[in-house]
């Protein structure tokens, strides 16, 4: 009996030796979920995980896995203790997914990322395990959401990671904390805006790869399914198009209007608190290439089915379809209530080669609604007194900054904009760019009392949009960098978040705090402001200082 005691002892200290050995060889470590973490990286300082939260925002938190053997059925989960069980329903625990960027942006920044395997964390993978190469770093993903009526304080939790390493099955277990300030976030008053796509190959990707019937049951349950994923990440102006959601009778060159399946859509958005301010869809574009001037769209009867044709604003038809389009919108709108709230796009990004066939489009548009507000993504400034609510790309909103602010001054809004520009050293989107690069786009509107931020690319992915990101514009030989075309990924029925769109919606959120301290106290909030972005294209980049700056925000709001 003794001998068996003796053996069974030994072997237990040999379990337990098997098990410390294994752990020690398994990297489970807290890093800031505003650093980017590469597969190849193998090296992060110690640092505690707290994260310090106003109420109504959310807290996140990633943690990274890397060991010398491979570790398969990889599980993770995050447990809160008294008193922070409330918290438990708005925690979402993810695996950091990677991308390819094959094309390398063709002015890219000095803090660009370079990974030597081209890959890059984007996509916040919502599935139950993963399997984790040896050799491999793996960020897993944790955000939480903070209910508007949380009292102050600090709340503990646990993450527990489950696994097999090797042959053998591992636990482990680090701490975190959220630390709820006694500030509160009822809402946010940027607008924000960021295009989407209903068309066929989204609608196919969110729907396991089956196609979907425009305006079927199926479209309009994706359809609220995309407002419900805005309102999570506060946006509050939707671009949809009354002149193509429209259904057209025509008879002797007179039309009626058909507003149904438009209203629809609208309700959709208002119903899942999206809706702050409509985007009325573009009427025009360019002729052809990128220096031609602007033409419109408009329906015709064409074999006795209605089609869209493109025509100067000087053609006939054209004038007549627009002369009876624009009143039936304006009174239909007012009729709904949504005039006050409406903007109109005319035609995309004028530039000084077309500016005059836009300023005909626009002035024509006026003349039959003079009150219409327009809204514009503008690379030129001298458009006539056409535009309401500029929205120059960022570098010309730099240039040309004196003449938007005394638009401001005159009473006109100025939002500005990136796409695939500005690159170089300005803040962007891009998936090559730091984290804290996207971030700080929200302190820039801050900065330059800018009230609104538009990107146009929320959804409009490739056939694979987990592997290539980049793209090429054929006609200029342009790349499209990577990520700027969608900042979200599809899963069957939903879409999955990624990192550059937690940092955009938390930068909303520090663009509120930071307009919630100027009431407070303007210069305090100028000067943090400043401290983060010295100018349009120069920031400070450093993780723990903004860290610490944004802390500072809070504290001056507690008080």
């Amino acid at each position: 009996m003794h001998k068996i005691c003796v053996f069974a002892i030994t072997l237990f200290g040999f379990l337990g030796a098997f098990r410390a050995a294994a752990q020690e060889n398994v990297l489970f470590q807290y890093v800031d979920p505003l650093q980017k973490v590469l597969k190849e990286a193998a090296f992060f300082p110690a640092a505690d995980a707290v994260t310090t939260v106003a109420r109504g925002e959310y807290a996140s938190f990633q943690f990274v896995l890397r060991a010398d053997q491979p570790m398969s059925g990889v599980k993770a989960k995050v447990t809160f203790s008294k008193p922070g069980e409330r918290l438990q329903a708005g925690t979402k625990t993810g695996f950091v997914g990677y991308v390819r960027v094959g094309r390398a942006t063709p002015s890219p920044s000095r803090d660009r990322l370079m990974p030597p395997s081209g890959y890059y964390p984007d996509p916040i993978l919502e599935v139950p395990s993963m399997d984790i190469p040896a050799h491999t770093t793996q960020p897993i993903w944790i955000s939480v959401a903070i209910p508007k009526d949380m009292p102050p304080g600090d709340y503990p939790a646990e993450i527990q990671v489950e696994a097999r390493y090797g042959k053998k099955a591992v636990v482990l277990n680090r701490p975190l904390t959220v630390r709820v300030f006694p500030v509160t976030i009822t809402g946010t008053r940027l607008w924000f805006t960021n295009w989407f796509t209903m068309g066929d190959q989204s609608l196919k990707h969110l729907n396991g790869g089956q196609a979907v019937a425009p305006y079927s049951d199926r479209y309009w349950e994706l359809l609220r399914t995309t407002a419900k994923m805005m309102a999570e990440y506060r946006q509050n102006v939707v671009l949809l198009s009354p002149l193509r959601l429209a259904e057209y009778t025509i008879a002797n060159g007179t039309y009626q209007f058909d507003f149904t399946r438009f209203d629809k859509s609208v309700q959709i958005f208002e119903e899942e608190g999206v809706l702050g301010l409509i985007e009325g869809g573009h009427i025009g574009g360019r002729e052809s290439h990128w220096t031609s001037p602007f033409v419109v769209d408009f329906p015709v009867l064409k074999e006795g089915t209605v089609a869209f044709d493109r025509k100067p604003i000087t053609d006939p038809g054209a004038r007549n379809f627009y002369t009876q389009f624009i009143p039936a919108l304006v009174a239909h709108l007012r009729q709904k209530g949504w005039y006050d709230n409406y903007l109109q796009h005319i035609a995309d990004e004028p530039i000084t080669e077309n500016i005059q066939s836009y300023i005909d489009i626009a002035t024509f548009v006026k003349s039959l609604a003079p009150d219409i507000r327009i809204i514009e993504a503008c690379h030129s400034k001298d458009l006539g007194n056409t535009v309401d609510v500029w929205v120059p790309q960022l570098d010309f909103f730099h240039v040309d900054n004196a003449f938007y602010q005394e638009r401001s001054r005159q009473g006109d809004e100025v939002w500005f904009y990136t796409c695939l520009a500005p690159q170089g050293e300005y803040a962007n989107r891009f998936v090559e760019l730091p984290a804290l690069k996207t971030r700080v786009l929200f302190w820039l509107n801050y900065r330059y009392n800018s009230p609104g931020y538009l990107h146009w690319g929320l959804n409009f992915w490739n056939d694979n949009p987990f592997d290539e990101t980049t793209g090429i514009i054929t006609e200029s030989g342009n790349v499209l960098p990577g990520g700027d075309a969608w900042v979200v990924y599809p899963a069957k029925g939903r879409f999955l978040s990624s990192i550059r769109l937690e940092a955009t919606r938390d930068g909303i959120f520090d663009n509120e705090l930071l307009h919630m301290l100027h009431e407070k106290n303007p210069a305090q909030a100028q000067e943090i402001a400043r401290q983060t972005v010295y100018l349009f294209d120069r920031y400070d980049l450093n993780i723990e200082a903004f860290r610490n700056r944004r802390e500072r925000i809070l504290e001056l709001l507690s008080r």
